[in-house]
């Protein structure tokens, strides 16, 4: 059997160069079984490193001396043995560190370790990073990192210079918008900080729009409320439209009928003068007015027209609500028609009486009172309808003089004011309202109206 140190050169050189090899993959697999805290894998990695570096040595010995008297006595005792046994030897060492490499990258693959978990957390889409209270930094992934640069124009060596440096929960950071939030975590009952960036810029956009379509929905909204408030006021205009719109077909009808009808006919020129004057009532009454001025005009205009004089015993109060004011203008005309049309009037005296409870409206001609209870139809009965709407009520007093009187309570709510037995809203069983009337009758007649 030929000893080792009878080989040539080249091939105790390839020993060396397996021997090296065998070397580096020991200490490989000693630092990676060191760093998985798997200490067992690294006390069998050192333990198969010593016999291959010695024998490693022992082929350097030998390359650099010979078997002379300069190498070490167990240089020449190793390379004396058989060059079988040399690579029985390092056939062995080979397969053991093959197999404690191949043990450490398994665990790495099938387990969970500092390694995986740095690995995982870097390839996270947000920012983490841990650090002790004297600002020294623990932990920290790629994305953090980045972001300290974006934020501070330095690397990220101190976490509590960081925190510091982010003046805001929310800020926009390369195009993206970032919500830092921070908080203390206690490990192995050390008190440490830690602080995560997360990225929501989808969540803060799909919020931006939101917010805008919340903003068109509530101008929707108020827009919507107007039109349903002011739909009442559409349809009477409407109505009023369609009205004049038939006013003014019967007053072309009229014209031709006045055209066409002989001088000599008494009874058709009375029956056409009569029309005549009925249309011409109903176009000057404009039920459209808004402002109190042109409707103080059109009023004015009105009791001219049917030669009734107006009389203001004082100015509109100022207390009556816009409705409570249509409908005082709409009572007023009521009151000058009627007037004319039944009590052959000269004179229509408006007045108002203000109390803490109710604001009383009164309209007082100076023509014929009618004989008997006054029955509400027609217009009076419209009026009527109208301020029950509105919680007022509508009563007339035939005593010495008719008038007309309306009663607005200052409550929001429906006072116990209900109108006399004249009206057809009368209720009988409420006795106590008699007493108010007859209270206020008394009033009326005081400041004579």
């Amino acid at each position: 059997m030929i000893a080792f140190y009878n080989l040539s050169a080249s091939v105790r050189a390839l020993f060396a160069l397996w021997a090296l090899l065998l070397c580096l993959t020991n200490i490989g697999s000693t630092v990676l079984a060191a760093v998985k805290k798997r200490y067992r894998f690294t006390i069998f990695g050192l333990l198969l490193f010593a016999p291959v570096y010695l024998l490693w040595q022992v082929i350097f010995d030998i390359s650099l001396f010979g078997a002379t008297e300069k190498a070490a006595r167990i240089s020449l005792r190793l390379c004396g043995l058989p060059t079988v046994l040399w690579l029985i030897v390092f056939s062995v060492f080979t397969a053991l560190s093959v197999i404690i490499l191949m043990l450490n990258i398994i665990y790495d693959k099938k387990y969970i370790t500092p390694g995986t978990i740095k690995l995982y957390l870097d390839k996270m889409p947000c920012g983490i990073c841990c650090w002790r209270d004297n600002g020294r930094v623990l932990f920290s992934n790629i994305c953090m990192n980045e972001l300290c640069v974006a934020v501070t124009g330095g690397p990220l060596l101190n976490g509590s210079h960081f925190r510091d440096a982010i003046t805001n929960d929310v800020l926009t950071v390369d195009g993206k918008v970032w919500r830092f939030s921070c908080r203390d975590i206690f490990l192995d009952g050390e008190k440490l900080k830690e602080m995560i960036a997360s990225d929501i810029t989808t969540e803060y956009v799909k919020a931006q729009m939101l917010e805008k379509d919340k903003a068109e929905l509530s101008q929707l909204n108020r827009s919507l409320r107007e039109y349903y408030l002011n739909i009442d006021d559409t349809v009477r205009r409407q109505e009023i439209l369609q009205a004049k719109v038939n006013i003014h077909d019967e007053m072309n009808r009229l014209m031709l009928s006045t055209v066409a009808a002989s001088g000599k006919d008494t009874a058709e020129l009375d029956h056409i003068f009569s029309l005549w004057e009925k249309n011409a009532l109903l176009l000057c009454m404009e039920a459209e007015e808004t402002d109190d001025k042109k409707a103080s005009g059109s009023l004015e205009q009105l009791a001219e027209a049917m030669k009734i004089r107006l009389i203001w015993k004082s100015e509109l109060l100022s207390a009556l609500s816009e409705k409570q004011r249509g409908l005082f203008f709409s009572a007023a005309k009521e009151a000058i028609i009627n007037a004319l049309k039944h009590a052959d009037a000269k004179t229509v005296s408006i007045s108002f009486t203000e109390t803490k409870a109710y604001i009383l409206c009164g309209f007082t001609n100076d023509g014929k009172p009618p004989v008997g209870p006054v029955k509400f139809t027609g217009g009076l009965l419209n009026l009527s309808v109208l301020a029950d709407k509105q919680g007022a009520s509508v009563s007339v007093s035939t005593d010495k003089e008719f008038t007309l009187s309306i009663f607005f309570p200052k409550n929001t709510e429906k006072q116990a004011i209900q109108p006399t037995c004249s009206s057809p809203l009368a209720d009988t069983t409420k006795g106590d309202w008699y007493k108010y009337n007859f209270k206020h009758q008394k009033e009326l007649a005081k400041n004579g109206i």
